[in-house]
């Protein structure tokens, strides 16, 4: 860990500060060039944007370009370290837009005393962009900040702790449930964990099919019930009528565990009680809430995913975003909506069923991959997520009458 630390401190440090910078898109070489780039050629698309305001994504970078905005109150696993110490994390995912969407993204991090002053400053500055991705904003202010900025902006707003965690996660556990011969409609789950990321992938599991009645959310205070008068709105909704009051009441029969909590909270005992063939998601970063031996020293009958690269079925927001954002650039959709979301699932459980191209198997350092226990998630640099997740995203977009253009025939056709 520590030549780790060291190797990651040289890499943003050399040979430049930091991971992203300005490239022209335009020559700028001739008085000529300089004529028509600033004055006085710009006055030209100045003139058309002021007729006619959806003319920026004709004359500027407005359409390929994506703000990504934190205040740094939950930053990955280190908390509340304040807005400058995000710009790290915030650098990186605008790195992950343009390697694997090719979409610009801007990093801009917020400090504010209130959740109404960051959402006024983030309303104020939203028609720069074509899109605005929410990062590291602790629960429960990401929930009011992401729905008042989805109300007050034109252009898609997505908290992607929350919807890009929940669109892997539906995707990876969907596929898990198949190999394993059950139904999600039917699945015991238990959700370790009650912040943002858990709320927004119960709820997309809900919508892909999962009986709230039989969702089990537990935060520190143990299993959320109807009978606790301690809970706030978000937590309220997950409120099950069960007598169950701890973890190993609930794992008792489940027939799914979802950890977005902390690490080595779930123990091998816990496991073992599980129903036959049972999934676990353990996606607590860079510890899971069991190590994968330890859970497989117990079962040898479960499917596991974690968020680490080093184990099978990782569970990863890059497979998602980028190509979410993409597909509703593309559309010039006004938000990023359930329909869209869905749809994203679909695409990436998909994939997995179909072979892996060779290129894939050398970049993850694998001879083969198959759809099975170890294989429930594409893998991260499988250049055919692009298209497919894009195209998704952008045909329901269109479907579900928030997109604001036609799809070009043959759009992300792979």
């Amino acid at each position: 860990m520590s030549d780790l630390r060291q190797e990651a401190l040289d890499y943003h440090a050399h040979p430049i500060p930091g991971k992203i910078a300005i490239a022209l898109t335009k020559s700028a070489e001739t008085a000529h060039d300089l004529a028509l780039a600033y004055s006085p050629g710009v006055a030209e698309p100045v003139r058309e944007i002021a007729a006619n305001p959806d003319d920026a994504y004709c004359y500027t970078g407005k359409g390929n370009l994506v703000a990504v905005i934190s205040n740094g109150t939950a930053i990955l696993g280190l908390g509340n370290l304040g807005p400058l110490a995000s710009k790290p994390v915030m650098e990186g995912k605008a790195l992950l837009f343009k390697r694997f969407a090719g979409i610009d993204a801007i990093d801009i991090e917020v400090k504010h005393e209130t959740s109404a002053q960051f959402i006024d400053t983030v309303a104020a500055i939203a028609d720069t962009f074509g899109g605005i991705n929410l990062e590291d904003i602790k629960a429960p202010e990401c929930f009011e900040i992401e729905q008042a900025l989805i109300e007050r902006c034109d252009i898609p707003v997505f908290h992607d702790d929350q919807h890009g965690t929940a669109i892997v996660t539906a995707a990876g556990l969907l596929n898990a449930l198949e190999v394993q011969g059950k139904r999600i409609e039917q699945s015991r789950i238990v959700c370790m964990g009650a912040g943002a990321a858990a709320t927004a992938c119960m709820d997309l599991l809900i919508k892909c099919g999962a009986a709230p009645q039989h969702i089990f959310m537990l935060d520190r205070q143990g299993v959320i019930h109807t009978g606790r008068t301690d809970l706030n709105q978000y937590k309220q909704r997950f409120a099950n009528d069960t007598p169950l009051r701890t973890l190993m009441d609930v794992i008792e029969g489940a027939d799914v565990f979802v950890g977005v909590s902390g690490p080595d909270v779930l123990p091998p005992e816990a496991v073992a009680l599980m129903a036959p063939h049972p999934v676990i998601f353990a996606c607590s970063n860079p510890d899971p809430e069991i190590k994968p031996a330890l859970a497989h020293a117990v079962r040898g009958d479960l499917i596991m995913g974690t968020g680490r690269s080093d184990y099978p079925n990782q569970i990863n927001n890059v497979i998602c975003f980028p190509f979410i954002f993409r597909g509703a650039l593309d559309a010039r959709a006004s938000r990023i909506n359930d329909a869209m979301k869905v749809a994203a699932v679909e695409a990436i459980r998909g994939l997995v069923k179909e072979p892996v191209p060779a290129e894939v198997l050398t970049a993850a350092g694998v001879s083969e991959l198959h759809f099975g226990k170890d294989y429930v998630i594409p893998k991260p640099m499988d250049a055919r997520l692009l298209p497919r997740v894009a195209r998704a995203v952008a045909q329901a977009a269109v479907d579900s009458g928030v997109a604001r253009v036609a799809l070009p025939v043959g759009y992300m056709q792979d």
